[in-house]
């Protein structure tokens, strides 16, 4: 009788222990702070790596579009770059993300197939951002860096749906 209260008890703990660390794969641990920075420094290079991609035929919506992204890339960036100092990281930002690659070729496209691309290929970029910063959010180990998460979010999921809306318009 005791091995099976035991048995029973140790369940119980196992599964509450379990609800408490969130939505987490098994053997899935929140990212660190280092790499919610590098991820973050990925995806406004990403941003960045749109206005250099935009519609060389002259679309003002998708180049007004990507300047504006960038614009705020730049902006995280400058808030990030001190969360980042005064963490003591240095992390190591690899080359822009290949979802610029996957942009339809200006020349090679007309107008609605580009600015479709254009809005497709963000829409993974945002979803991935949003997930890692969703996770870090679960067991932050910086406060600076989860107040900069959290005010992040809300601006990200309203800039994914627009994208999302905007590629099922064209």
């Amino acid at each position: 009788m005791r091995v099976l209260a035991a048995i029973i008890l140790a369940f119980i703990g196992t599964a509450a222990l379990a609800d408490s660390t969130g939505e987490r794969k098994p053997g899935e641990r929140p990212p660190a702070a280092v790499e919610v920075i590098i991820g973050v420094y990925n995806f406004s290079r990403f941003q960045q790596g749109l206005l250099e991609n935009t519609d060389l035929k002259g679309n003002a919506e998708v180049k007004n579009l990507a300047a504006l992204r960038a614009e705020e890339a730049a902006k995280r960036d400058k808030t990030l770059k001190k969360i980042q100092e005064a963490i003591g990281a240095e992390p190591r930002v690899g080359k822009a993300t290949s979802s610029t690659a996957s942009l339809v070729e200006p020349e090679m496209s007309d107008g609605p197939t580009y600015v479709r691309s254009f809005y497709a290929a963000q829409i993974p970029e945002y979803e991935a951002i949003i997930e890692l910063l969703d996770r870090y959010l679960k067991a932050p180990d910086n406060a600076a860096l989860a107040a900069f998460a959290r005010e992040q979010l809300p601006m990200l999921r309203s800039q994914v749906r627009d994208a999302e809306r905007t590629m099922a318009d064209k």
